[in-house]
């Protein structure tokens, strides 16, 4: 590795709970055996005469090392976040870090939607009734408070909107505080976005959540790059990851799990949902330049791919012309579904916990690829020693974002 190379940040601590089990080994154990939880959503305020499909995150309950106070007054949305965020605590070893040198960002907005349709619901006739706390409560920023209250962190704290990119601008936010010398650890989370039947509802109307042709088949109804995809399927979701300094991890004793090499955001000047070929591009060949690396030593992707019709083909057209046909490809979301603003620290995870076993998780139900000629890891997982990868996010309104991992095994 060179010396530019190690001046680049790196990543010493993942936490993660998501519809396939809670930590690591849970997620990692799922993704590698290419198991998946697609049903019908059954979570209250989801389903109004509809039958939504999707992946929810099974027998969750907040440890009892949370006081009961912070399980009577916090959502779904935040119990989640708090377990996930102790995981990546504890596997940086952040207890040794002074908490005013610990920085969290969090990657997201209209976290807990579905809650407050319920809320709205409950209190319409008898507003003066409500809990005086949701004045604070259904701010995105309370939970921030939450967490830096239950952590001590006391170096910055903030969250980012970045509609399906939220996660990855999440780590380069976290990579700026990083390098601006404002904290020596950062945490950048992707918080889980609770939808409710109304945004369940908008996503089909807009034509980018499936599936009607599989709406009797759940399990097969959640298929990124093909042929037969019809719009993303939700899936609950949250991811944690420690972004740390070279020499903050030289002192501690850490060993990295990775290296980021480089990262990127571009914008479409763009308001509407529809993906930009030329943006993506943009973002690619920009973190490429950043990282200092060409197409060739890439040796895996983990794509934005969605499921979304028109989504997918940009983004392999994007890969295509940027010289990246011949890395391994696969799609996390395939697995676990679209999480939304967690999407982008999810597969951060996902590409981790790859290199670390040194072995790539299926495509479920990617039987005719839209691009045959690509590199795929269609249904069954394989061996491969990642070496530099590529992992891309895109969202609404233009944004696309881009980042470069370097294996530190």
């Amino acid at each position: 590795m060179n010396n530019y190379h190690l001046t680049k940040p790196v990543i010493t601590g993942i936490g993660i709970t998501s519809n396939l089990g809670q930590g690591q080994a849970a997620f990692s154990d799922a993704l590698l055996a290419g198991r998946s939880a697609f049903g019908y959503l059954r979570r209250p305020g989801r389903q109004q005469d509809s039958s939504f499909l999707g992946a929810e995150i099974p027998d969750f309950t907040l440890p009892e090392f949370f006081s009961p106070r912070v399980r009577r007054n916090t959502s779904f949305s935040d119990q989640v976040a708090l377990v996930t965020l102790n995981e990546a605590w504890k596997d940086a070893k952040l207890e040794q870090i002074d908490k005013c040198r610990v920085g969290l960002v969090i990657g997201g907005s209209n976290f807990k939607q579905r809650e407050l349709q319920q809320i709205y619901q409950k209190y319409q006739d008898k507003a003066a009734f409500i809990r005086p706390n949701y004045g604070v409560s259904f701010m995105d920023t309370d939970l921030c408070g939450l967490c830096t209250e239950q952590f001590g962190i006391k170096g910055l704290a903030y969250t980012v909107g970045g509609a399906s990119a939220s996660g990855q601008l999440a780590i380069i936010q976290a990579i700026y505080a990083i390098q601006t010398g404002q904290v020596d650890v950062c945490i950048a989370m992707g918080a889980l976005m609770d939808l409710g039947y109304l945004e369940l509802q908008a996503f089909k109307s807009l034509g980018a959540m499936g599936s009607d042709r599989f709406a009797h088949e759940p399990d097969k109804a959640c298929r990124p790059f093909d042929l037969n995809r019809d719009g993303f399927i939700y899936g609950e979701s949250c991811g944690a990851v420690v972004i740390e300094s070279v020499d903050s991890v030289r002192k501690r004793k850490l060993k990295p799990y990775a290296t980021i090499l480089g990262w990127a955001i571009e914008m479409d000047g763009n308001r509407n949902p529809n993906p930009s070929y030329e943006g993506e591009v943009k973002v690619i060949e920009s973190v490429l330049g950043e990282a200092q690396l060409s197409p060739r030593e890439i040796d895996y992707i983990n794509p934005h791919g969605t499921g979304s019709p028109l989504g997918d083909e940009t983004e392999i057209k994007a890969l295509s012309a940027c010289g990246l046909s011949s890395a391994y490809i696969n799609a996390t979301k395939s697995l676990t579904g679209h999480g939304l603003s967690a999407a982008g620290i999810v597969e951060i995870v996902a590409v981790l916990l790859q290199m670390k076993s040194s072995k790539l998780h299926p495509t479920k139900n990617l039987k005719l690829p839209i691009e045959p000629s690509f590199n795929w890891v269609q249904e069954k997982s394989i061996f491969h020693e990642i070496q530099r990868a590529l992992s891309l996010s895109m969202g609404f309104g233009g944004i696309n974002t881009a980042l470069c991992l370097e294996n530190n095994k």
